[in-house]
């Protein structure tokens, strides 16, 4: 644990510095109220304080007053020190976002209790930013494979789709499903489509960058958002995670199993206007091509006036040229 000590007169700040050491914390000083502050705004600041009431420039109060107001978060607790102990101090020492008090001169081992008591409440307080952090976790994660579950994908999608009209870039949007997925759970059992999901969900991770997105659509499906790339390079990004999946075998306890993934995608930018169900839509539209057109494969849809023209022809070739 590190301490800060803001005492402008030195025997007293030596003293302090002295008792603490021998307790075994790590201990930094400040000559005065403002030099208090500085290194309270740093990203790793001290968690504890022993503040001085009368300092030049900011008094061990404004201090307080301060660290509440603009560093809520991590938690630092603050002990002030202080000669006056007239009630209407202590209550307006409190009020300003100080912990506890200490009036001067003080007893050793009263100052180190009531540090072990500001000790306990870190503790405590960590514990339950963790406990708040693993619970977001969960609430935002799927289980079995640690992306972002549908909620948590669906509500990026929004905001994404949102910003890439507002600012006039382009979306890549993706949707990869494991080809023959049923069967690794039919022939292999439930283990070992466990271990191909996850497996296969690392691989697109590692071959993302690190502001893309993945999570899990479906069982067997994974949304991927890619920020700012156009039609080509979303293809890129889709050829490249289907060979990142092929590229090897996935070990499971029934051996290793060959694995391969079908992708469908768009790019906003060729359909500025839609929203994400109907970016959706389509991408889910390119998935089915890629799914009859053999699996293993990549389909990224075109613009309207493209797609058209292939449905068109599609159309033509299945009916033959109409007589006129």
């Amino acid at each position: 644990m590190r301490i800060l000590i803001a005492d402008d007169e030195p025997v007293s700040r030596h003293m302090l510095r002295a008792l603490l050491v021998k307790w075994g914390y790590e201990v930094v000083t400040a000559e005065d109220g403002d030099a208090a502050w500085e290194f309270l705004k740093l990203p790793d600041a001290p968690r504890m304080a022993l503040l001085d009431w009368e300092m030049p420039g900011q008094n061990g109060v404004e201090v307080c007053r301060k660290m509440r107001k603009h560093r809520p978060a991590p938690y630092t607790y603050l002990l002030l020190l202080t000669a006056k102990d007239a009630k209407e101090n202590v209550v307006e020492g409190l009020e300003s976002g100080a912990d506890d008090y200490l009036t001067k001169p003080y007893h050793p081992q009263e100052l180190r209790a009531r540090v072990r008591v500001g000790l306990r409440l870190l503790e405590l307080e960590d514990s339950l930013v963790q406990a708040r952090e693993a619970m977001r976790f969960k609430a935002t994660h799927d289980a079995l494979t640690g992306v972002w579950n549908r909620g948590a994908i669906m509500e990026t999608l929004d905001r994404e789709i949102s910003r890439s009209q507002r600012e006039g870039a382009s979306l890549g949007v993706l949707i990869a499903d494991l080809d023959h997925f049923k069967s690794v759970n039919d022939l292999h059992g439930h283990l070992a489509g466990d271990s191909v999901l996850c497996e296969s969900t690392k691989r697109m991770q590692a071959g993302i960058r690190p502001y893309d997105a993945v999570g899990r659509y479906g069982g067997e499906e994974f949304l991927i958002l890619l920020p700012g790339c156009s039609r080509s390079e979303a293809a890129d990004k889709a050829e490249h995670l289907r060979e990142t999946i092929l590229q090897q075998p996935v070990e499971t306890e029934s051996g290793p199993l060959n694995v391969t993934i079908s992708v469908g995608g768009v790019a906003t930018s060729d359909w500025p206007n839609y929203n994400a169900s109907q970016i959706l839509h389509l991408a889910d539209s390119a998935l089915y091509r890629a799914k009859e057109e053999g699996r293993n494969s990549v389909v990224i849809l075109g613009t309207a006036e493209e797609e058209e023209a292939l449905r068109a022809s599609l159309e033509l070739s299945t009916h033959g040229p109409k007589e006129g």
